[in-house]
């Protein structure tokens, strides 16, 4: 189906996908009447959804059921009063009702916010009057029904409460039961612009409140390439990326690109992380394709991969943080599969990737979409030459790029701040080497001037990360009379080495990092700490340790 929406769907290589790749965008593209009633026309049997969970449940879906399902749900949130434009959060984290509702929602041409079961109720709080909510749809669970019902008398705009279970509180409507009684929906002919919004994410933020990014109706056409070029998905697929519904890397992984390329997507619902459990499912379920971020892999191979058959995964993808080398050679040895990197942002869809027609480079995130004009800047505005530091940009003087966000809700100046003259600026700090691959160095924030030197904290953390004693750290720069900064490292070290932690241990690590990479980079202060900083959605709060370095 995806050929449609393209002008050149095969490629011959990367040159042949820069040069010709164009998107092809019909007026009025919704997702639900387009791609999934469509597969329901052409291919009613044909798998969409494989679901199962920590509880031996298992559920498979077929387009024609999604069809119905998505339909009858959409009836029922008619039946409540939800409608065009109306903004609905979900809080669902890998139930398989996400499907339905978000689906649904798209059918009628109301705003979904996916959330995290994470949030508090001052998370809450903030999100329901940010954003003037109508209504929430949620597990059913008491830690969540607790957070949500205290949130309530500080959130006036919120409407109505929906349980999907396994327990319907007091006041709550059951999402089962609506949809089981709901009258035949009835398709809504062009009940959307492709400007119009779609969905709304709150972005987690290392600094400030988190931003909210309004992403239109046509974003699900620019994640063709995330699953077509990137994770390389064909009909056969069984993809599975890990990720909970509450993060816009499920619509990434879970649903968009996959289901207009007509894989099926395979869905473990469970509530803690076991990486043997997570192996199990691949040679049980004989999944082919697997996205995951980086501290996903380097857990897969602290386990004894041999005692598994996965012969049926055929390609892997990695993204959400930078990949340290190790972990691409060790995966590499033990399953002879190579990770290939990507990396995109909450504003933009997949902007620079390892394509299949791209040798890896380990530690690369790869060379640019041609969806997107890329560039890197300098901080005097100009780009930067191959090896020289710059920041990511697109540009969109020439066109805007469908999948890149309309702006952050209700904050034209915080929009302008990031988007202005032309140039979406992410942020994020990269250099380019003599073939055009792209490198991460860090956010523009984080990056640290020591002595005349421009040192990005993931270049460190990854020289750190191939000592045994380091299980995760973070780098940051303190604040030096002679130097301008120098080089802090904060450490979680491993059980072996917890009662090792003194300055002989400090010396090993200083001297590992100077013999791994350039020796200024090391760092010249270290602190082991229990835990770091971080934010809802997991990234390390850089700038937390910075201030508790200043007080």
């Amino acid at each position: 189906m995806f050929e449609k929406y393209l002008r050149q769907p095969q490629f011959t290589g990367y040159d042949d996908f820069t040069s010709n790749y164009e998107l092809l965008v019909p007026d009025n593209f919704n997702f639900g009447y387009d791609i999934v009633d469509e597969w329901a026309a052409i291919a009613p049997d044909k798998k969409a959804l494989l679901w199962t969970n920590d509880k031996g449940e298992c559920r498979e879906f077929t387009f024609a059921e999604m069809k119905y399902y998505s339909d009858q749900t959409a009836a029922y949130f008619q039946s409540l009063g939800i409608k065009k434009g109306d903004i609905v959060m979900a809080i669902l984290k890998r139930r398989f009702e996400f499907w339905f509702t978000i689906i649904a929602l798209h059918k009628i041409g109301a705003v979904i916010i996916p959330a995290t079961h994470l949030l508090t109720k001052k998370d809450l709080v903030y999100r329901n009057n940010a954003a003037d909510i109508k209504a929430i749809i949620a597990v059913g669970e008491e830690t969540i029904i607790n957070h949500i019902n205290d949130a309530l008398p500080e959130s006036p705009t919120v409407e109505l409460l929906i349980s999907v279970g396994p327990e319907k509180p007091e006041g709550w409507h059951d999402f089962h039961q609506g949809i089981a009684q709901a009258a035949p929906f009835t398709k809504i002919d062009k009940v959307n612009c492709n400007d119009d919004p779609l969905i709304i994410s709150f972005t987690s933020g290392t600094t400030g409140n988190p931003k909210m990014v309004m992403l239109d109706c046509v974003y699900p056409l620019a994640h063709i390439v995330t699953a077509k070029y990137w994770h390389n998905l064909h009909e056969e697929s069984l993809h599975l990326t890990i990720a909970d519904t509450g993060w816009l890397k499920a619509v990434w992984g879970k649903l968009y690109g996959q289901w207009i390329v007509g894989a099926c997507v395979f869905v473990y619902d469970h509530e803690k992380f076991a990486p043997a459990d997570m192996l199990a499912m691949i040679q049980k379920y004989r999944i082919t394709s697997l996205c995951a971020p980086p501290t996903i892999f380097r857990f897969l191979i602290r386990e004894d991969m041999t005692l598994y058959d996965l012969s049926s995964l055929e390609y892997c993808t990695i993204a959400g943080e930078a990949l340290n080398p190790a972990v691409y050679e060790q995966f590499l040895k033990l399953t002879g599969i190579k990770l290939r990197e990507g990396y995109g942002q909450s504003e933009t869809t997949l902007t620079i990737l390892t394509s299949p027609w791209t040798h890896p480079k380990p530690g690369s995130m790869g060379l640019p979409n041609p969806h997107y004009d890329i560039d890197l800047l300098t901080p005097e505005g100009r780009s930067a030459e191959s090896g020289e530091q710059g920041q990511i940009v697109i540009r969109t003087d020439r066109r805007y790029p469908e999948g890149l966000f309309k702006g952050y809700y209700r904050n034209p100046q915080l929009t302008n701040e990031a988007w202005h003259d032309n140039i979406y600026y992410t942020g994020d700090v990269a250099w380019r080497d003599e073939d055009g691959f792209f490198w991460f160095v860090g956010r523009a924030d984080d990056v640290i001037k020591s002595s005349g030197y421009r040192i990005g904290p993931f270049e460190v953390e990854s020289a750190l990360m191939t000592h045994p004693a380091v299980v995760e750290c973070a780098i940051t720069g303190v604040p030096d009379d002679i130097r301008g900064q120098v080089v802090k490292a904060t450490i979680i070290l491993s059980k072996e080495y917890r009662d090792k932690s003194g300055e002989s241990l400090v010396k090993e690590i200083q001297e590992h990092v100077k013999a791994v990479t350039a020796p200024y980079k090391y760092p010249r202060i270290i602190e082991f700490v229990d835990e770091l900083p971080k934010t809802i959605s997991g990234k390390i709060r850089r700038t937390e340790i910075r201030e508790k370095d200043r007080r």
